[in-house]
């Protein structure tokens, strides 16, 4: 089981100067829901701004991370996206879900 700060600082090792949001989605240390907002995004394709976070998280997946909403957007994206995150296993085929308990950090 690891803590979202734990989440936060791995992810901040790929995107040092980027916004991060992570949500633990069921308490449980594993499965986590992370927003990452940077201008380093802009004119990036989603995938590759993904690949990006995923080259020093894959590592921790699946052990000690099971499972992973990752959100990688610019600021102005993040202005206008919804306040939802998406829960893999939840309802048994995924659902969306209110942030809650978010941390946020510059």
């Amino acid at each position: 089981m690891v803590s979202s700060e734990w989440v936060e600082a791995e992810v901040r090792k790929a995107v040092p100067e980027a916004t991060i949001e992570v949500v633990d989605l069921h308490g449980s240390g594993d499965h986590f829901h992370v927003r990452v907002i940077s201008s380093t995004f802009d004119g990036v394709r989603p995938l590759q701004r993904q690949k990006t976070v995923l080259a020093v998280m894959k590592q921790h997946i699946p052990h000690p991370v099971h499972a992973l909403d990752l959100k990688c957007m610019t600021p102005a994206q993040a202005e206008v996206a919804g306040d939802t995150a998406f829960d893999p296993h939840g309802g048994g085929q995924g659902v969306h879900i209110r942030r809650i308990n978010k941390i946020k950090k510059e």
